[in-house]
């Protein structure tokens, strides 16, 4: 018996020796691993101060303007495309032009199948907006690794990495003293600001992910951004949640760059502001819209018109869901006294054969609708063939959902139009709501209430609709160019004042 006990602890005393000896080598091989992995980090954070020391080195070799000026470059690929963050450019750069004599303008653009003159040209066509000086455009090569086209997976990342690409093209040709991005490419904001060592800012039309999108995906709604078979599968809404959180953490950590920002509405504040956590630099700025040259249309009166327009406004972009537009159009035919003539009226931009192939869609949907003698297209039209429609025109229609701001909504109403838009977005929060206790128009989210409240408008008495249409030409004054002029200005203030350059 007492050897057996002698023999059980033996074997206890060898089991804890051996444990003891294994735990002080599993200590031994962590310490290791710890150490070398704290080396390698050295050696890391080493290399990259290496390359951005490089890096700098190389930028201020880059060519520069001449000194005395200031040197603003306004970074939007897509300058030539005719949409209204295109517009912002334009004016932005006039109000820049006409307030400073020492500044000299610079655009960096992909668009390299256009002339300068012929940019410029349809920007006056366009926006009826010219430059009172020269502008100099830097033509960048490689705008197509930017494209979503070529990413059918991880779009939003993929594209934030060529955009870095891009940037570093852009800086590579011309640095500029203060860079100013207008389309949105927040990755490039380190780039231009560590790197190259400009006064960063930006103007924010919409952000590249937003709460909105996230409880999109959470939901399992299927949308333009949120494929049918990825909205179907919980595994892959919980892989694409996990992605877009993890995409929105570099987001915020990027946007953070920004010396000043500018959001074009209420909607796009609240989400920037919560994505990049920059309160104090943010503000607000309502895009320019033409509310003059709108305003000064003839309102035609609707007894005169045999046939009712319906106008839409928009490129031709699938977040502008177009499809929403003929179906609801197709339910008005359906619910509307078959003696009351309408038509639907589609003025869109196409920027490229993606596009092209998207109206080709669109095209054969009305027909499968029946309603292809209905609808009515202008693409690329001109500034005076859309002021034309919108003379000519009932209703206003538009349906992006959570559209940022919306400038053809205001264009619509100050034309005299009464609007039917989206109940999301800017349209929500800044533009069609009340105006000194009156209507300034409808909003909607979906098939049917998009065809009531076309009918309701179209069965309006003339009374009705005048005064509507007086409260909505009257609420669109605070988003005249005149008062993006004085909004953006101000905003830009800290920009030059960080500058060496003495201002003129």
């Amino acid at each position: 018996m007492l050897h057996t006990i002698n023999s059980i602890r033996d074997s206890m005393m060898e089991m804890f020796e051996l444990v003891s000896q294994m735990f002080s080598l599993s200590v031994r091989v962590w310490s290791l691993a710890i150490t070398v992995l704290l080396q390698l980090l050295v050696i890391l954070v080493g290399l990259l101060c290496l390359c951005w020391a490089l890096l700098k080195l190389c930028v201020y070799t880059l060519p520069r303007g001449d000194p005395g000026q200031i040197h603003v470059a306004f970074f939007h690929p897509y300058c030539n495309a005719g949409g209204g963050g295109e517009r912002v450019l334009w004016c932005a750069i006039r109000s820049l032009q006409k307030k400073y004599k020492n500044i000299k303008c610079y655009i960096y653009t992909g668009d390299t199948d256009a002339s300068p003159q012929e940019i410029l040209q349809k920007a006056k066509d366009r926006f009826n907006v010219s430059l009172p000086h020269p502008v100099e455009f830097i033509f960048l090569r490689s705008r197509s690794i930017v494209e979503a086209k070529y990413y059918p997976f991880l779009t939003l990342f993929m594209q934030s990495i060529g955009s870095i690409m891009l940037a570093g093209e852009a800086l590579s040709k011309f640095r500029p003293d203060i860079f100013i991005d207008s389309m949105g490419y927040a990755f490039t904001y380190p780039v231009f600001r560590f790197i190259g060592g400009c006064v960063v800012g930006c103007y924010t039309h919409y952000p590249t992910i937003s709460t909105d999108m996230l409880s999109r995906i959470s939901d399992r709604v299927e949308s333009h951004n949120n494929r049918r078979i990825i909205a179907n599968s919980t595994f892959f809404s919980l892989a694409k949640m996990v992605y877009y959180r993890v995409f929105a953490e570099l987001y915020s950590l990027v946007g953070w760059s920004a010396q000043v920002v500018m959001v074009n509405s209420s909607w796009t504040y609240g989400h920037i502001s919560s994505l990049w956590g920059v309160n104090r630099r943010i503000h607000t700025v309502y895009p320019p819209c033409d509310t003059e040259k709108f305003k000064s249309l003839q309102i035609i009166p609707d007894a005169e018109k045999k046939v009712k327009s319906i106008v839409s406004i928009g490129q031709i972009r699938p977040e502008k869901d177009h499809t929403l537009q003929l179906r609801a159009f197709h339910q008005l035919c359906e619910i509307m006294d078959p003696a009351t003539e309408v038509q639907l009226v589609i003025i869109g931009g196409c920027r490229n054969e993606e596009d092209q192939q998207s109206v080709t869609m669109l095209k054969d949907l009305a027909a499968s609708l029946n309603i292809e003698d209905k609808v009515v297209w202008k693409l690329n039209a001109s500034f005076d063939e859309l002021l034309e429609c919108v003379q000519q025109g009932t209703i206003g229609l538009h349906t992006m959902w959570c559209e940022h701001f919306g400038i053809c909504v205001v264009e619509c109403m100050a034309g005299g139009l009464i609007m039917v838009a989206h109940d999301s977005g800017g349209p929500k929060m800044d533009i069609v709501i009340d105006y000194d206790g009156q209507l300034t128009g409808y909003r909607a989210s979906d098939v049917e209430s998009y065809a009531q409240a076309m009918k309701t408008v179209l069965e309006s008495s003339s009374e009705a609709k005048e005064t509507m249409r007086h409260a909505a030409r009257s609420s669109v004054d605070r988003f005249s160019d005149a008062e993006f002029e004085i909004a953006f200005l101000g905003a830009c203030e800290s920009l030059f004042s960080s500058t060496n350059v003495v201002l003129n």
